[in-house]
């Protein structure tokens, strides 16, 4: 009888640990997403800390940390594939800069509208058509079941000797390759991409956008588990896009676009190829003996002073990385006009001032940034900032509140109450927004790898 009754405990120990197993298997399953997406600079990749990134992503994350999901991204080579597996029921969601259409909301399940986007003309340097009309008859190319295909068939109706024609494999920056060597003359794409990628591509123009509004989405497969999970994306953003994780999210991937300087860009362009190289190694010695990026020291040095030795201004300050004669004798450096001094003295500068970025500022890019708010405007001044912000009960310790606290510092009724008094407060979001700009361009032509 005890015999007996032990091997029903036994079995029913058995019973309860296999009923376990396969709860927390079927749990484990059930919060697990496979996202399709695309390798873009918009939707998905991986930064310069080899760690996963991207707009689309960094939402996604949210989404799925708020709910107790774990992620795994799936990539894809083009929208149309991404498209295809979706509707076949080949992933939970698809997540790659997928634009509202009737055919796709027919189609599949729609999630929330996470970014206003317009659809945009894009040519080749000389060529500026000034509407539909002006595109019959040259080489245009768009990515296969995009909605700029979509697009493009409903304008035929009206210009029926409008033609185009289409990739499947492509996405909008193998296009933008093509545009650049004048292989192709106009391609359509949405603005935000155009904004990013405009930097890479110096020589793209853009004559006119080809729609009004338009709204980026997520899209689900048109099952019982797809419409469970548009319903619980579509509740969450209603909130999330008022928060301030969405807003320092969007502040992250766009905050630092810059207003589109061609001149510029195509000079910068050209200096890193021709001027560049005599200067790369030292960047790169100063940047490893101090634990800086050498390319946000290039590009530091790029807005300071062209990668021009000699450089000098009005204000007394001198060479490539333009340093005051007192901050230079603090450092070391005994001749600023010599470029491998110079760089070196600012990568030592560099370092110091991000040991003085008080420890709430969090995250490695806005630790940057406010270094370099303080290289140009002075610790001082950027402390001033931080204490203000405070007093105006805004959160100083992140670059997006604080970019909107220092052009406050030109203000009589602000910086009459401050330590150091006036500053020209707008210069250092400037001289922040433009560096940002110059080392994103910087890392497509030096991406980072294991030796730095």
């Amino acid at each position: 009888m005890v015999k007996s009754f032990d091997t029903l405990c036994l079995m029913m120990l058995r019973f309860t640990l296999l009923l376990l197993f396969f709860s927390v298997f079927a749990f484990a399953k059930e919060h697990h997403l496979d996202i399709l997406m695309r390798n873009a600079p918009t939707t998905f990749f991986y930064d310069q800390d080899n760690k996963p990134a991207g707009f689309e992503f960094d939402l996604l994350r949210s989404f799925a940390k708020d709910h107790g999901y774990k992620i795994n991204v799936i990539v894809k080579d083009s929208v149309s594939e991404v498209l295809g597996d979706i509707l076949s029921g080949r992933g939970d969601m698809a997540a790659a800069g997928l634009t509202k259409t009737a055919g796709r909301n027919r189609a599949l399940f729609t999630g929330p509208a996470y970014l206003r986007v317009k659809e945009q003309v894009v040519c080749r340097y000389g060529l500026r058509p000034q509407n539909v009309s002006g595109l019959e008859g040259l080489k245009l190319e768009v990515i296969a079941k995009s909605s700029y295909e979509e697009t493009l068939k409903n304008l035929k109706a009206v210009h029926p000797r409008l033609e185009w024609k289409t990739h499947k494999g492509y996405t909008t920056e193998h296009i933008f390759e093509r545009l650049e060597s004048k292989k192709i003359d106009c391609t359509v794409a949405d603005s935000h991409i155009v904004a990013i990628n405009r930097r890479y591509y110096p020589h793209l123009t853009v004559p006119f956008s080809i729609s009004g509004d338009e709204q980026l989405t997520w899209y689900f497969p048109k099952t019982a588990a797809g419409y469970s999970l548009m319903r619980e994306t579509n509740l969450w953003f209603q909130s999330f896009q008022h928060s301030d994780e969405f807003k320092m999210i969007k502040e992250r991937y766009f905050g630092h676009i810059v207003k589109y300087d061609y001149v510029d860009t195509a000079r910068y362009h050209s200096r890193i190829k021709h001027r560049l190289p005599k200067y790369r190694s030292s960047f790169q010695r100063g940047g490893k003996k101090y634990g800086i990026d050498w390319r946000l020291l290039a590009a530091q040095a790029y807005q300071e002073s062209h990668w021009n030795p000699k450089a000098k201004s009005p204000t007394g300050v001198r060479g490539m990385m333009m340093l005051t004669l007192s901050t230079a004798k603090e450092l070391g450096v005994t001749n600023r006009l010599n470029y491998r001094h110079s760089i070196e003295g600012g990568a030592k500068y560099m370092q110091q001032l991000l040991q003085r970025i008080p420890g709430e500022v969090a995250g490695t890019r806005d630790r940057y940034k406010f270094a370099l708010a303080g290289y140009n405007i002075g610790m001082g001044h950027l402390y001033d900032a931080i204490r203000l912000g405070k007093k105006l009960g805004i959160d100083p310790y992140t670059w997006r509140n604080l970019k909107t606290v220092l052009p406050k510092l030109s203000e009589r009724k602000y910086y009459k109450q401050l330590r150091y008094g006036y500053a020209r407060g707008s210069e250092p979001v400037r001289y922040v927004t433009r560096i940002q700009n110059y080392y994103d361009i910087l890392l497509q032509y030096f991406p980072v790898n294991k030796e730095d």
